[in-house]
């Protein structure tokens, strides 16, 4: 991994000054979201292996007001997250720098298939914290390296998984996703993360499982993990949605209000938004069709 990741970095240093200069593609998704700053979808020519979704104006964002970062690993590892772009962009329009691995989704047209390795999202954190450091950049001290999530969906989830153990991460979010209570079935499967059960150990900071309830795929895997994390505070939320949760539907369903939540209190220590999370029971059980259970937490 690491050796992937200077390379990449010895990539971005060979043509990043001249590209830095061009202008970034971008794409408005849902009108801008329904959060308070309009997002946009968008690639950056200093980062041309991933896509961001941010607020279109980040004037304000600086000092305490700083956009805390989230990176995201795709469904099945995906080079692009086409798959994700309500729901990530809803978050961004609440506030939030959101680096998804791979490159922007075709607006028509045939879709990005090819797979991804996990060290691109240590390449989007390693990114942000260099562009919030550069005088020259536009985001120069306008991101919250101090308040990192990492996060991702079934594949993406486990891509996730792998990094958690980063000390720079604030937070970790694991969609419809969990490691492998079967280790032979799971080092079957092409391109996933090879993990086991005792990468759970590395995680240090708040963790929240989102599954699609009994009919997802991921579901035993997932509240195995929750059953075996007993070192750090985590919440398993449930809607029976399946494998597939509700990341396509308008302004990414469900799923994406109880993310923004989550961000915003892991993130932005929202002590309102964490009331879907505390307290017995949890604000999140009296939403229809939610079912949930927490550990070490209030």
């Amino acid at each position: 991994m690491q050796t992937t990741r200077i390379g990449f970095l010895l990539f971005i240093m060979a043509i990043g000054f001249p590209a830095w200069s061009e202008q970034p593609a971008s794409r408005v998704i849902e009108n801008g979201g329904t959060g308070q700053y309009s997002a946009i979808m968008m690639t950056e020519p200093s980062l041309p292996t991933h896509t961001l979704f941010r607020p279109a104006n980040i004037d304000k964002f600086k000092g305490k007001e700083a956009l805390p970062l989230i990176v995201w690993g795709n469904g099945a590892c995906y080079d692009s997250p086409w798959e994700h772009v309500n729901f990530l962009n809803e978050i961004a329009s609440h506030g939030f720098l959101v680096i998804a691995i791979g490159t922007m989704p075709t607006e028509k047209g045939e879709q990005v298939t090819e797979r991804s390795t996990s060290s691109k999202l240590l390449d989007a954190i390693d990114w942000a914290v260099a562009q919030n450091k550069d005088k020259k950049s536009i985001y120069f001290k306008k991101i919250d390296t101090k308040h990192i999530a990492v996060a991702g969906m079934s594949c993406g989830g486990l891509q996730a998984l792998e990094v958690a153990g980063d000390p720079r991460v604030s937070s970790l979010v694991v969609c419809n996703s969990g490691i492998f209570n079967d280790p032979i079935r799971g080092n079957a499967m092409p391109m996933m993360p090879q993990l086991d059960k005792t990468q759970l150990k590395k995680i240090h900071t708040p963790t929240l499982y989102l599954l699609g309830g009994p009919s997802d795929i991921a579901y035993n895997n997932g509240m195995n993990d929750v059953e075996q994390i007993n070192h750090v505070p985590v919440f398993v939320g449930n809607i029976d949605v399946g494998h597939g949760g509700t990341y396509a539907q308008p302004f990414g369903g469900d799923y994406a209000k109880v993310a923004t939540a989550w961000f915003n209190w892991q993130l932005k220590g929202d002590k309102k938004a964490g009331e879907l999370f505390t307290g017995n029971p949890p604000g999140l059980s009296k939403f229809p069709g939610w079912t949930v259970d927490k550990k070490n937490m209030p």
